[in-house]
C-alpha cells in the first residue's frame, strides 16, 4: 500500500511539474538595421512607387563571416535556456527556395495590390514570436580588444521593443568577436530571458495584439459592409464575429464605412483549438470562412501583411 502511495505521489508530482513548464516564445536572432546601414549590407525595394531601404541579409551573410558565428552565438545562449529558435540563413534559403519574397500581391480578378515588404515576408515565413536585433562593435584598448553591444527584443508582430540589454565587455587579449561577444552580454542575459518570458507570459493570458482590415472590392457587384442580413448590416455581423473569437472579447474599431473597417488592438489567442500556432492570418482565415457560408456566401481574399496585420478583401478571391 505504501508503495502505491509513493508510486502515485511521483506521478502526481512529475503531472504538475510538465503542466507547470510555461511555453516559451519562440526567437529568431538578425542584424540590426543600424549595423546593417553601417556595414552598407542594404537594399531597396519599391513600394507602390515609393523606394523603400531595408537591410539585406543575405549579402550580410555573404560579405561578413563574422554574422554567422555571432547569430550562432547568441543563438547557443538562447537554447541554453531552454528557448526555441527560428535561424535567420535558414528562412531566407526557405524563402530563395520557394521564389516567395514578392513585393506585390494582386487579386487574380482585379489586380488590386497591396505590398509587402521582404522584412515582412522574412517575419512571415518565420513565424517567430520575438526578434533579438543586435548591433555590436569591436574597440581596442592597446593590445586587447572588447565588444560594445546593444540587444532588443522586438515583438516580432508589432514591432514594440520589450526587453533590451547594453553594455561593453572586459578587454580581452582574443581577436575572437563571439568570445569577446560572449563575455560582454553574460552579466545581463538572465535578466534579458526573464523579461522576454514575462511578456510571452502576459500574451498567452490576454492574447496577442494584432491588426486587421476590412476591404469591399469595388467590382460593380453592389457589395458592401451596409448589406443588410436579416435586419443586420454586414459590418454588425462581422463586429459581433470579432467580440466572440478575441481574447476576453478586446479589441477596437478605429473607422469604418460601407467600403471599409479597420480594426486596432485586436487580442487573438497564440494558440487555436487544435494547439497549433495562431497568426493573423489564420485568424482572419477563420473569418473568411465564417463569411463564406450560408447566409452570407461571400467569397473573399486574406492577404498577410507581415505577422502583426492582415486584410480581408470582400468580393473577391
Amino acid at each position: 500500500m505504501k508503495r502505491i502511495f509513493v508510486f502515485a505521489f511521483a506521478f502526481m508530482a512529475c503531472v504538475a511539474t510538465v503542466l507547470g513548464q510555461a511555453r516559451k516564445p519562440t526567437l529568431m536572432v538578425v542584424p540590426s538595421d543600424v549595423w546593417c546601414n553601417q556595414n552598407g549590407y542594404v537594399t531597396t525595394y519599391d513600394n507602390q512607387g515609393s523606394e523603400v531601404v531595408v537591410p539585406d541579409y543575405k549579402k550580410a551573410f555573404q560579405n561578413n563571416p563574422d554574422l554567422l558565428l555571432v547569430i550562432g552565438k547568441i543563438n547557443t545562449l538562447m537554447a541554453d535556456r531552454g528557448f526555441p529558435l527560428k535561424n535567420l540563413e535558414t528562412v531566407l534559403r526557405s524563402i530563395e527556395q520557394t521564389t516567395a519574397q514578392n513585393n506585390l500581391i494582386s487579386s487574380s480578378t482585379s489586380g488590386a495590390g497591396l505590398a509587402e515588404s521582404p522584412l515582412d515576408r522574412i517575419r512571415q515565413v518565420a513565424q517567430a514570436d520575438i526578434i533579438l536585433q543586435l548591433t555590436w562593435t569591436v574597440n581596442t584598448s592597446g593590445p586587447k580588444s572588447y565588444v560594445t553591444y546593444n540587444l532588443q527584443g522586438l515583438d516580432a508582430y508589432t514591432n514594440k521593443q520589450i526587453a533590451g540589454a547594453q553594455g561593453s565587455g572586459e578587454p580581452s587579449m582574443t581577436a575572437d568577436v563571439p568570445v569577446l561577444l560572449e563575455e560582454a552580454v553574460l552579466a545581463n542575459m538572465d535578466n534579458f530571458t526573464a523579461r522576454l518570458q514575462t511578456y510571452f507570459d502576459d500574451l498567452f493570458a490576454n492574447g496577442r495584439e494584432v491588426a486587421v482590415t476590412i476591404r469591399v472590392f469595388d467590382n460593380g457587384t453592389g457589395l458592401n459592409l451596409d448589406q443588410d442580413y436579416d435586419g443586420y448590416a454586414l459590418s454588425e455581423i462581422i463586429d459581433e464575429w470579432m467580440y466572440n473569437n478575441t481574447v476576453e472579447h478586446r479589441f477596437s474599431k478605429s473607422g469604418g464605412s460601407e467600403n471599409y473597417i479597420n480594426y486596432e488592438q485586436v487580442r487573438i489567442p497564440l494558440y487555436n483549438t487544435r494547439g497549433m500556432a495562431m497568426d493573423t492570418e489564420g485568424f482572419v482565415r477563420e473569418l473568411r470562412r465564417y463569411l463564406l457560408k450560408d447566409p452570407y456566401n461571400i467569397d473573399s481574399k486574406v492577404i498577410p501583411m507581415g505577422l502583426g496585420s492582415a486584410t480581408l478583401i470582400l468580393g473577391e478571391k
